[in-house]
């Protein structure tokens, strides 16, 4: 009998080695390679259902490039993130947290095509169990019967060969694998959700959905560092990567383009989670706020007309500041990134004078969403002198503005589309960067707009 061949992985990146080493030459991780048998692979990945692997060279002068319709998934949210529709031949891949809702996300939006043949590929879950969440998103529309979600077929199988058996008999228009993790292949001797095994499964649904044009949507778990499970050759490989995330204990779900060759990585979706599943959220803004007059004289928050994407958000950003009771300052931020903050609270120690360095100061923003806009740092600056001086801001004034190492307040882009959001959900004065107010005319709005050149005279308009 033959001796069976093994290799060592490394399970951060996939690069295999004959021996097992201590450090990654590759990544340069630290103990990270297991041990893992190694197959014979078939002559041709696609062989087992009949699609043709023969490819020539063609002249780029003959290749056509008119853009293809995508497939309107009729969710407003995840078409903006995929860059307007879903991409024919693509392949995509989903990833978050367990118990986040990304088999909930892709069965809700699925059940709501019309004209298009999905199959559903469940490797986790009974066919049962996939029937009784689809009875209780209630997706169906009134006045159908059920048997308007009869163009979704769904199989339990976790062997890719027997999947493409199955799309050979369906000739699905859309197909869904969850998950990719446990997906296997027999050209590969290991266990499902081994490096080995996720690579040569992704390399196969890559090559049918190129060939064949069928987009294929995978759902994929994700580790305990936040990365998605597997060799980071995954997300090379595929064409969209979307990071569904939130926090379990918020009902508010988002959807980000992490990699997008078909549109842009800015865009982002937000959701509802409700107990029928996830409703999309028009309009963030009036959510992620509390009462704009209910809460007068809390010191400590104040509202900053941020952009994600093309969409303005109204956020709110809390603050508190305290005594250092065990003698080291502790600094701790929510959403919002802790080294940005640090160099924050360097700008009011050096430039406007305020002492804080033996203080904790705490940073909070609402609604559990995490901001990357720069243009909330005047909001920031503004709800930890709040809460240091113990001093309310008016909640019918917003502010957007990135702040200098010198103090100064920076211009921030779409400026008129901030205004426009704060003007739409009644708030009185916003302070927006003075470079920003040259050369624009503001009399078409209703809201009263001041431009402001460093923080001491924001701080003066907001405190006196």
């Amino acid at each position: 009998m033959a001796k069976e061949k093994t290799a060592f992985v490394c399970t951060s990146c996939g690069y295999d080695s004959p021996k097992w080493v201590g450090k990654c030459p590759a990544c340069g991780e630290w103990n990270t390679f297991v041990e893992q048998k190694v197959g014979k692979k078939s002559g041709g990945l696609m062989s087992d259902h009949g699609m043709a692997s023969e490819t020539s060279p063609v002249s780029m002068s003959r290749i056509d490039t008119e853009d293809e319709p995508r497939i309107n998934l009729y969710d407003d949210e995840l078409n903006r993130v995929l860059g307007g529709g879903l991409v024919p031949g693509s392949l995509t891949l989903l990833g978050g947290e367990p118990g986040i809702g990304k088999s909930t996300l892709i069965l809700q939006t699925v059940l709501r095509l019309k004209g298009h043949k999905v199959l559903y590929v469940s490797g986790e879950e009974s066919a049962r169990q996939i029937k009784l969440r689809a009875n209780r998103l209630c997706e169906i529309p009134e006045g159908q019967s059920s048997d308007s979600s009869s163009e979704c077929f769904v199989v339990c199988e976790a062997m890719i060969e027997k999947v493409f058996k199955h799309v050979q008999s369906v000739n699905p228009d859309i197909m869904v694998i969850d998950s990719i993790q446990t997906m296997a292949t027999e050209t590969v001797e290991s266990s499902p959700g081994s490096i080995s095994q996720i690579r040569e499964c992704a390399a196969q649904l890559l090559k049918f959905a190129k060939e064949s044009n069928i987009p294929v949507i995978l759902i994929g778990h994700i580790n305990k560092e936040g990365s998605i499970a597997g060799p980071k050759i995954l997300e090379h490989m595929v064409d969209t990567v979307l990071q569904f995330e939130g926090d379990q204990h918020y009902m508010y779900r988002i959807v980000r383009a992490i990699k997008n060759r078909f549109g842009s990585t800015a865009e982002l979706g937000i959701y509802e989670m409700l107990h029928n599943g996830l409703r999309q959220v028009a309009n963030p803004s009036e959510l992620l706020l509390s009462d704009i007059n209910g809460n007068e004289g809390l010191s400590g928050v104040a509202i900053a007309s941020a952009i994600e994407g093309v969409r303005p958000l109204l956020i709110e950003t809390q603050a508190l500041v305290s005594t250092a009771a065990y003698g080291t300052p502790q600094r701790s931020a929510t959403g919002f990134d802790l080294r940005r903050l640090n160099m924050l609270l360097a700008v009011l120690e050096k430039r406007v004078g305020f002492k804080l360095a033996q203080k904790d100061v705490y940073l909070n923003i609402a609604g559990g969403i995490r901001v990357t806009d720069p243009a909330i740092d005047l909001s920031v600056i503004a709800a930890v002198l709040s809460s240091n001086v113990d001093t309310g801001i008016e909640r019918n004034v917003c502010m957007a503005g990135e702040v200098g190492l010198s103090g100064e307040i920076r211009p921030v882009n779409r400026i008129l589309q901030r205004i426009a959001e704060a003007e739409k959900l009644g708030f009185k004065s916003i302070l927006i960067p003075e470079a920003n107010a040259n050369g624009l005319d503001f009399s078409k709005f209703s809201i009263s707009v001041s431009s402001v050149r460093k923080v001491e005279e924001a701080l003066r308009i907001l405190f006196g």
